[in-house]
């Protein structure tokens, strides 16, 4: 990192023990220690700080890229229902009908008799089959 070989190493050892002593020596680098520490500690909260910015302008850039991915997919949808809305408007035209003979019978206006329904189930036991038989339920009155 500064390149410093162990022949300056060597004599940067020799220069603080000289001027620090050797009493003092162990204090010494027992401070630098916790300066180095230090040093370090904040180097790595910078480096985690950046880490955190870089991912957060990552993530702005995914979640632009999204939000133009889903305009792009709602506008193909918006155009693909206009589509679907306008040939169902084009089905719904009624093809003309071709007129027929009036009969005596029945007038333009009245409209058509309905088909005639399907006749009901057989009856599963003999007393709803008695029941249905029956026109009207008799009823008893007091004299």
């Amino acid at each position: 990192m500064f390149d410093i070989s162990w022949s300056e190493l060597l004599i940067l050892g020799i220069v603080t023990l000289v001027f620090v002593g050797p009493k003092e020596l162990p204090v010494f680098l027992r401070t630098l220690g916790r300066y180095a520490g230090m040093v370090r500690r904040h180097a790595n909260e910078f480096k985690a700080q950046f880490d955190a910015a870089m991912r957060e302008a990552e993530l702005d850039a995914m979640r632009k890229e999204v939000e133009q991915m889903q305009t792009s997919i709602n506008s193909e949808v918006m155009k693909a229902k206009g589509a679907i809305d306008e040939a169902g408007a084009t089905a719904r035209i009624d093809p003309p009908v071709a007129k027929a003979a009036p009969s005596s019978s029945s007038s333009p206006s009245e409209p058509l008799p309905s088909p005639p329904l399907p006749s009901p189930p057989a009856a599963e036991s003999s007393s709803t089959a008695t029941a249905e038989k029956s026109p009207a339920p008799i009823e008893k009155t007091e004299s």
